[in-house]
């Protein structure tokens, strides 16, 4: 397991790897990331990007994607993975903003998690982004990164690399630190072909070293 030194280096590199990095879904408003990063799930922002470019514009409010039969807003979000399933949770959980929270996007993530759709992750993902609130989102970057450097151990779920990061981590730098991991895990130590020779962060990476070693690294 990384030392607390080993990970503050970590940190550092990937702040001097990606210095700008933030949340690369499209949105103006909390309530356009809840439903962008709702429909995030098992799919990537540049496809979810393409589909809200449209699709808010088309949608302002709950009250709009309640106006709609349910399989109307389905053909709006088709290209989008589970999208059957995602656009009966986007008019539930407009139904329930409406009937329990004014329209509005709640600022705890108890309340948020109380929404259809939203997760512990997406709860984060709103309470950083758009409310500055400390949090830690852990999608699959965050768990592979975290898992593969030994910040984390490989049997370890979503919550135990949530607590460990935060634990290790100023909280401070959460928001911070959740991008950067998010960045390094999709453009460099990719879950395919991550590249470990010319990682700078080679020396402290158990999981990178095995690779050299078995030569699964292609360079």
């Amino acid at each position: 397991m990384l030392t607390k030194k080993q990970w503050e280096h970590c940190l550092a590199v990937m702040d001097e790897m990606f210095p700008d990095a933030h949340c690369e879904l499209v949105h103006e408003n909390p309530f356009e990331l809840t439903i962008a990063t709702l429909l995030s799930a098992q799919c990537t922002d540049v496809l979810v990007n393409k589909v809200t470019r449209t699709l808010f514009q088309k949608y302002k409010t709950p009250e709009d994607y309640l106006a709609v039969p349910l399989e109307e807003l389905q053909n709006d979000i088709r290209s989008i993975g589970l999208y059957r399933n995602k656009a009966k949770n986007i008019q539930l959980l407009c139904e329930k903003l409406l009937n329990e929270f004014n329209g509005e996007i709640p600022q705890s993530r108890e309340q948020l998690v109380t929404l259809p759709g939203v997760g512990r992750k997406t709860a984060n993902v709103v309470l950083s982004v758009t409310f500055n609130i400390p949090a830690l989102a852990v999608d699959t970057h965050v768990e592979r990164v975290s898992k593969r450097l030994g910040l984390c151990r490989i049997k370890d779920s979503v919550l135990e690399v949530e607590e460990t990061i935060m634990k290790k981590t100023p909280m401070d730098n959460w928001s911070k630190t959740h991008h950067q991991l998010i960045f390094f895990g999709r453009y460099h130590c990719k879950a395919q072909n991550p590249q470990c020779h010319i990682c700078p962060l080679l020396d402290d990476c158990r999981e990178g070293q095995k690779r050299l070693k078995k030569g699964l690294v292609k360079q």
